[in-house]
């Protein structure tokens, strides 16, 4: 397990080493973005739930996105809570150091890391249901998250949502409901087939890269206790909260190996840009992502153990 985790990670080194050695440009970021986002992401997404059994029941249908989304708002609850009452020894002092604090707290790596280790270890199936889960997120994100760093949301705040993958999981549903997968032609799939393949290792890249693009400006050596609490938050309370909600529900097994996954990621590299965006504070952010990604190298492996151990799965990744 520990091996998988420091394989995803090690690819985000890379992106960082070639942005340091300009072998990945900032010129190509968006380039690439937008490849992963509008061709390869919904290429992964069409193949992995096309003809998925588990997408067949209303559990995994209703359910995931619920979860997904109530999920962040406790999230964003905690980080906001915590901004307010200890932002003095914290460091947050101004509005818009607490609203980042509590937006990064809240929002866990929901796409680029957890995807590859629900495939290695649990199959399609469960990544499936990771897909429908990440709707909620998605929806979380954009409202709740917005509001919550801005204050206000613009008039066209729901035209993120309608995005190449969310329009990918949309047609993959229809398709499976009116049982139109078999006329799929296999050249059909087995091109999304490869195009998926490509999704999760340009996206580490892409991460990797915007770490070390930010990584000077975010002053480690003054944020400390900033990152101490993140790290207490994001990869101490609120796993332990998730697991405590995936072992109390009476959701599916594949949303419960969802949850433990989420609930042992870090902070979500996007806020940064989000912060620059919409009046946060992009320093915060990158030292609350970049905390919780190093120290995750050591709790990610022990929260996905435990996870699978409360919930009596401990043979499915090991």
């Amino acid at each position: 397990m520990a091996g998988a985790v420091l394989a995803i990670f090690g690819i985000v080194g890379i992106g960082a080493a070639a942005r340091r050695v300009n072998w990945l440009t900032a010129e190509a970021d968006e380039t690439l973005l937008k490849l992963v986002i509008r061709v390869l992401l919904p290429a992964l997404i069409l193949r992995v739930v096309i003809g998925n059994p588990r997408l067949v029941h209303a559990q995994n249908l209703v359910l995931p996105p619920l979860v997904g989304f109530g999920t962040l708002l406790l999230g964003f609850l905690v980080g906001a809570l915590v901004a307010r009452w200890a932002h003095r020894p914290l460091g947050l002092n101004t509005p818009a150091h607490r609203r980042t604090f509590a937006l990064c707290v809240g929002i866990y790596n929901y796409g680029y890391v957890p995807l590859p280790l629900a495939e290695q270890f649990f199959g399609t199936g469960t990544v499936g249901v990771l897909f429908v889960h990440n709707i909620g997120v998605e929806v979380a994100l954009w409202t709740v998250g917005i509001l919550l760093l801005s204050g206000g949301l613009d008039r066209r705040w729901w035209l993120r949502l309608i995005n190449a993958p969310s329009m990918a999981i949309m047609a993959a549903l229809a398709i499976n409901f009116l049982h139109w997968d078999g006329y799929l032609p296999q050249f059909v799939m087995d091109s999304l087939d490869l195009l998926g393949r490509c999704a999760i290792p340009v996206g580490l890249l892409l991460i990797g890269a915007t770490i070390a693009d930010h990584f000077k400006e975010s002053q480690l050596h003054r944020a400390g206790a900033v990152m101490a609490a993140a790290c207490v938050l994001r990869l101490g309370l609120l796993p332990a909260a998730f697991l405590g909600l995936a072992w109390l529900l009476p959701v599916s097994t594949e949303l419960q190996r969802v949850m433990v996954l989420q609930a042992a990621m870090p902070s979500a590299v996007f806020p940064i840009i989000l912060a620059r965006h919409y009046r946060g504070d992009a320093p915060t952010a990158v030292r609350i992502v970049i905390g919780t990604s190093l120290v995750s190298l050591i709790t990610m492996p022990i929260w996905i153990w435990a996870g699978l151990h409360l919930l009596g799965m401990s043979d499915a990744a090991l």
